[in-house]
């Protein structure tokens, strides 16, 4: 006979009010719309990241972990400005598949 405990613990944490409130959000059209958009500009900031590691640093101010940690914010951001001007469309096949999750087919 198979342990029923992890379903049992499963259902108690669906059950907890995060997780209802977590439920709701998830159908809501605006959020799925956020996540997606969200998903799409981690992915376009990873592959800038990608591009930008070939790239030398300028002179005797250059460098440094200071510098990491900067571009990394620039390539969020410039993945975040890349979405809000249309994207690369991962958003939108993201968004169908969350709603196509969602109908339960």
């Amino acid at each position: 006979m198979a342990d029923l405990a992890p379903l049992a613990s499963a259902k108690i944490a669906a059950s907890t009010p995060a997780a209802k409130l977590a439920h709701a959000q998830a159908r809501d059209p605006k959020s799925i719309d956020k996540s997606a958009e969200d998903f799409e500009a981690v992915f376009l900031s990873q592959m800038l990241e990608s591009m930008f590691k070939g790239i030398k640093t300028d002179g005797p101010f250059g460098g440094g972990h200071a510098e990491e940690m900067m571009r990394s914010f620039m390539l969020q951001e410039y993945g975040k400005v890349m979405v809000a001007g249309g994207g690369i469309g991962i958003a939108d096949a993201v968004k169908r598949e969350l709603l196509h999750a969602q109908e339960g087919k």
